[in-house]
């Protein structure tokens, strides 16, 4: 919908002429990029009902491939349309536009409202049970009393985003500095560790490691690289937030 409408309004004259690129906003990018992929949460859903994974990568390249045109598509209809006048959640563009239907733009508005209500509950719960995982060790394998079990790690888990929003309404801050940081984290340095840990434990158990649904590049190369590559990213980001403070 938003595609449509922002393509509507180029054919008809009310466009921009964006920047062809801006490297001061270089840093925000590899926070955008997280947020970007989270379809990738989506993947263990599309792949546990399939009872043949002989088609497994066919099928996940056209997922990704999709994903890929769509976002084109809409940063492209995006930067045209608005150029520099682009709200931090890009829904709210339409909401103060006058020419689209007024029912229109307060649904398109009110749409990250609608995910984050779905949404919360579910990454709630996940993040309560992941702590409680987390911390089973101290516990020495014993069960939780009643008001740590059922209070105190709930609270862990809604009270900090729950804060956050009090604090602050800057949603580019947020994205550049909870996408960057923990961002780099979650994307990189988890997914390299959990897949060079999980290798290893199955060798050490089976005394090889053949996987016919294993990536095309594979092996400790790619670990190092994807390693480097979140180094490097760190390093611009912080590179970045030291030259705007100091300026």
């Amino acid at each position: 919908m938003m595609i449509v409408i922002a393509l509507i309004e180029i054919i008809q004259g009310n466009h921009t002429k964006p920047k062809s690129f801006d490297f001061k906003e270089l840093p925000d990018l590899f926070g955008v990029c997280i947020y970007s992929f989270m379809c990738q949460h989506s993947l263990p859903g599309m792949i546990t009902p399939m009872k043949s994974k002989k088609y497994v990568f066919p099928m996940l390249s056209v997922d990704y491939a999709l994903i890929f045109v769509f976002y084109s598509v809409m940063c492209y209809t995006a930067v045209f349309r608005f150029g520099g006048q682009l709200e931090d959640i890009y829904t709210l563009n339409f909401l103060n536009n006058t020419r689209v239907w007024r029912p229109i733009a307060y649904y398109l508005a009110l749409f990250p409202v609608f995910t984050l209500s779905t949404n919360f509950p579910i990454i709630s719960v996940t993040l309560r049970e992941n702590l409680k995982v987390l911390f089973r060790k101290l516990a020495r394998g014993r069960e939780y009393p009643f008001v740590v079990d059922r209070i105190v790690f709930p609270l862990l888990a809604v009270l900090p985003p729950i804060a956050i929003a009090f604090a602050t309404t800057d949603v580019e801050a947020l994205v550049g500095w909870t996408g960057s940081f923990p961002g780099v984290g979650v994307q990189y340095v988890i997914p390299v560790a959990l897949v060079f840990f999980a290798r290893r434990k199955f060798k050490k158990q089976f005394h090889t490691y053949n996987n016919k649904h294993k990536a095309p590049i594979g092996g400790t190369v790619m670990f190092v690289v994807v390693l480097i590559w979140a180094v490097a990213s760190i390093i611009v980001i912080i590179t970045d937030h030291i030259l705007k403070a100091v300026d």
